[in-house]
Formats: C-alpha cells, sequence, structure tokens
C-alpha cells in the first residue's frame, strides 16, 4: 500500500485528510498479523517481502476491518457473511470531511445544545461505521437509520458491544408501514421564476410550477426515479434538529453492475447496493427530502461514487435553491470516491468566485436543445464566440474540447460583450464586480488566461458543458469564473429556445 501511495503520490495525497490516522501511516499488515492471531491466516507476502492480503476475500476484507476498528479505535466489531464490509480509511475521511464542515464559519450553528454534534446516518447498514467513527473519534451523537432486519440487529449489537459511546447512538428503524410523500405531494415544494423570452410575450417573471423533483428529473434526463422506503421524510422526527446527514449510498442499479469489479470483494446485499436509478436517483430523492426539510439539518452531505453524477448533482442543487455546495474527493488505493454536501442556511459571510481557489471545475446543463443541435455545434458555438475577442482556441473534435488562451485584453472583450437581454454578464451575476471599469479592478492581471471547456452528451436534448482553469495561480479563479458563466448565458440563450437563467449561477464547483 505505501508503495503504491508513494507512485501515485499527487492524486493519492489530495484524497487523504490530513487528520486521517492512516494519512502518513498506512496500516501495516505484518504488524496485525503479529499481534492478532485471527488476521494472520489472511497475510501473505510479496516477492520483495511486503505483506498484503487478498483484496477479493472478502473474510480477508472483513478482519482488516475488524482489527483496525478495535486497534485503532478500541472498538468491537463484526458483521455476518454477506453484508457490506467498510474500509476504514476511506470512511475516516469522511468523518474528517464533516467535521472541516462543521468548523467552518460559511453556515453558522443552528443548535444550542453545547459543543456536542448530532448527525444522521442515512443506511446506516449492519456495520454502523460512520455512528461508531463519530462518536469514538469525536464524541459525536448519532441516528442512524435502516429498513432491513439483519441491519438493525447487527448495528445494535455494534453499539451495545461498545458501552463506552452507546449512549450517543441511536438505531432507527424504517419500517415498511412508514411512507414517504410521494412526487405529487412535493409538486408544490419549490417553484421557480423565470422570465418569459418570446418575442411575443411580454418580458415578465412567471412561475412554471415546478417540483423540486420535477427539475431533477429534467435536468438529469433520468426516466428512473427511487421509489423506495423513506430517506430522512417519515423519519426524522418532528422537532428534531442535526448538524448533518450522511450517506453512503447504493451506487448501482442492478447486481451485476455492482459485481463488475473482480479485483475487490466487499459484500453488500441488494439493500445496500441497489435502488431504481441508482445512485444518482437516490441523492436526488436526499435532495427532494432537503427541500422540504431545509433547516432542519446545518449540512446535507452523500459520498458519490461518479464523477458525471456529483457534476450532475451539484447543477441541480443550485436550481433548488441550496445556498452553499461544497465537495471533495476521497481516494483510497485506486478507489475515488466524492463528497457533497449542501446547506439551505444563510451564508454567515459572502462567497465571491474569485476568492475561492478551488473553483477550477465549473459546470452547467443545456436543457430542451432542438435535434439538429448536437454536442459539436455547441462546441463549435463556444470556438466561434470566443474568437471573436481574439483569444487562441484550439478545437479537439475527436475529445469534445477546445483549449483556450486568451490575454487580459481578450478576458476583458469577452467579459464586456453583452448578451441578449443587453447585460454584460459580470453585472449580471455580479454587480460587486464592476468589469466595465478599469482593469485594476481584478485582484491579479495574468498575462495570460487558459482555460479549456468540454461537451458531453448525456442524452437526447440535454448537454452538459463543462469548463476546466488550467491556471495553478489561485487569482485567476474568479476571471474564468466570470468568463464560464457569460459563456454559459450565451449557449443558453443560443440552443436552449424559451430558457433564460435564472438570476443566481448554476455553474458551480465541480472538484
Amino acid at each position: 500500500m505505501a508503495g503504491k501511495r508513494k507512485r501515485k503520490n499527487g492524486a493519492e495525497r489530495r484524497g487523504i485528510h490530513p487528520r486521517n490516522r492512516y494519512s502518513d501511516n498506512p496500516p501495516d499488515f505484518g504488524l496485525l498479523a503479529s499481534l492478532y492471531p485471527s488476521f494472520e491466516p489472511y497475510v501473505f507476502y510479496s516477492r520483495d517481502g511486503r505483506p498484503k492480503i487478498d483484496w477479493t476475500d472478502f473474510n480477508a476484507t472483513r478482519e482488516l476491518t475488524r482489527v483496525l476498528l478495535l486497534h485503532d479505535h478500541g472498538l468491537e466489531w463484526w458483521i455476518p457473511d454477506g453484508q457490506l464490509c467498510p474500509t476504514v480509511p476511506n470512511r475516516s475521511n469522511y468523518i474528517h470531511w464533516i467535521e472541516d464542515l462543521l468548523a467552518s464559519d460559511t453556515i453558522p450553528a443552528n443548535r444550542a445544545d453545547g459543543d456536542v454534534k448530532k448527525g444522521f446516518d442515512i443506511g446506516t447498514g449492519a456495520n454502523c461505521i460512520y455512528p461508531l467513527l463519530g462518536a469514538s473519534i469525536l464524541g459525536w451523537q448519532f441516528v442512524g437509520s435502516d429498513i432491513t432486519d439483519v441491519a438493525i440487529e447487527w448495528a445494535n449489537r455494534n453499539v451495545e458491544s461498545n458501552p463506552h459511546i452507546s449512549g450517543l447512538i441511536e438505531i432507527r428503524r424504517v419500517g415498511a408501514g412508514d411512507k414517504m410523500c410521494h412526487v405529487g405531494e412535493l409538486q408544490n415544494t419549490l417553484k421557480f421564476s423565470r422570465e418569459c423570452s418570446s418575442d411575443s410575450s411580454n418580458a415578465k417573471d412567471q412561475n412554471d410550477g415546478r417540483s423540486a423533483s420535477s427539475v431533477i428529473e429534467s435536468h438529469s434526463g433520468a426516466s428512473k426515479s427511487y421509489n423506495g422506503p423513506p430517506v430522512l421524510l417519515g423519519v426524522v422526527k418532528d422537532g428534531e434538529n442535526f448538524d448533518f446527514c450522511m450517506c453512503n449510498p447504493p451506487f448501482f442499479e442492478t447486481m451485476h453492475e455492482a459485481g463488475l469489479n473482480p479485483k475487490t470483494s466487499c459484500g453488500g446485499t441488494s439493500e445496500e447496493m441497489v435502488c431504481s436509478g441508482g445512485e444518482h436517483a437516490f441523492i436526488a430523492r436526499i435532495i427532494e427530502d432537503s427541500v422540504k426539510l431545509k433547516d432542519t439539518f446545518r449540512w446535507y452531505t452523500s459520498m458519490v461514487g461518479r464523477k458525471l453524477n456529483l457534476n450532475i448533482l451539484v447543477s441541480e442543487l443550485w436550481k433548488v435553491g441550496a445556498t452553499v455546495v461544497k465537495t471533495t474527493e476521497f481516494v483510497q488505493g485506486r478507489t475515488s470516491r466524492w463528497g457533497l454536501a449542501w446547506s439551505f442556511l444563510p451564508a454567515s459571510r459572502k462567497i465571491i468566485p474569485s476568492h475561492k481557489i478551488e473553483e477550477n471545475n465549473l459546470s452547467f446543463m443545456l436543457e430542451g436543445l432542438q435535434c439538429q443541435h448536437s454536442a459539436f455545434h455547441v462546441l463549435q458555438s463556444v470556438e466561434s464566440y470566443i474568437r471573436k475577442s481574439g483569444a487562441s482556441c484550439k478545437l479537439d473534435a475527436v475529445t469534445f474540447k477546445v483549449d483556450i488562451t486568451a490575454s487580459k485584453d481578450q478576458i476583458d472583450a469577452i467579459l464586456k460583450t453583452e448578451t441578449t437581454d443587453n447585460r454584460s454578464e459580470a453585472a449580471s451575476y455580479h454587480p460587486e464586480l464592476n468589469i466595465s471599469s478599469s482593469s485594476n479592478d481584478f485582484p491579479i492581471q495574468p498575462d495570460a488566461l487558459r482555460f479549456r471547456v468540454l461537451v458531453f452528451q448525456l442524452n437526447p436534448g440535454t448537454l452538459l458543458v463543462r469548463g476546466t482553469s488550467l491556471e495553478r495561480e489561485s487569482g485567476t479563479a474568479g476571471l474564468f469564473s466570470l468568463i464560464f458563466q457569460h459563456l454559459e448565458e450565451v449557449l443558453t440563450n443560443k440552443f436552449c429556445r424559451g430558457r433564460v437563467l435564472a438570476n443566481a449561477p448554476s455553474c458551480k464547483l465541480g472538484r
């Protein structure tokens, strides 16, 4: 494990949280084998003498998790055959990331329970890993929910086996009779105001009457939605408030898909691994519930298994009115997962994109495109529009990307170009940044800004446009963000007939 980390140092160290005890000290299989006889049969040695285990052996991975929890966290733990076996370092990353969110002053604390934080683990499973780690490492209180007899029984066993923290954890059964409100009950949850852009109509704000669920479905183009047991609505009790919720969602649509990786064996039942629509549908349901529950939680969070889903979900969250959206990457070995967090509480401080170093990856959706408009047409429009400023563009039709290099004067020209509603993008989105004034308004004046625009076909009539800054300097993030937001309005006005951007930008970081 240590050798691989050195060879892939850049990517992996970004994914391991610095407070994770395994960040600089990965598990020593040889030491653990010498201390725990039950683990010793699963350890073998490579030709260069390094201790290893067979990751395709469920018994080996389960025993590793057991001894890590005991050795490093003082926790007694076990799960029956076939249940999902968590990896301790990766799950610790998630816990520490939530710790960072709670320590941030972006969203102020909304409870008066002293320093004790309270979390809700959606689908805690038989392993109950997040409540056990959160309670043992940080002293947090938890409610863990699940639906199966096995999960409830073994989660309770794992809690009761650790009396020093058992008082901090409640396992809550989601009964089959607990009905969550269906999509129809959410129809009036959230309505959106949009400007009517037809030449024959008056330019007035109109309510389109769409619910959070319909926005999510149309935005993703997904025909499948989650239709399983309750997630948050119907499980969270009246009057309860939490600092956060967390979730390791079912990533797959079928068990066949879940078993496609032949290099690992972590177990997992169909209830843990699979749901209709996969992870996107499940997290979309959490988003729908969060729109209804709003400030019941300070932070809503979930793990995400696919980067494409992360980008789509981020865009959906801005559409339903989240005040803050944050993402991160978790890396363990050769596996990457992403963390997604959002809140509906008022931010305690204004966030300006130019001050956000991490906002180097942005994305937005183009929906309702006519059949004659393909991803390549949009790509050509990006190139044509940017070239008008004199900036350098290199279009690659094979990978559907445009690489752009723009000087400071060319950046000014792009940002001053008026869109179809006769407003500059900078003024529309960021009135506090007076782009039309002197060049000294920008915090940093680079000789050139380099960025890349890619276009992905998601389904007929829906495209994902993604932008990536190729600059390392943090001060250029604001300029890149403004240009990309400007480009969003241009492409939306050109290709999405009858659609005009809302006042808040939908393109946000997709790191």
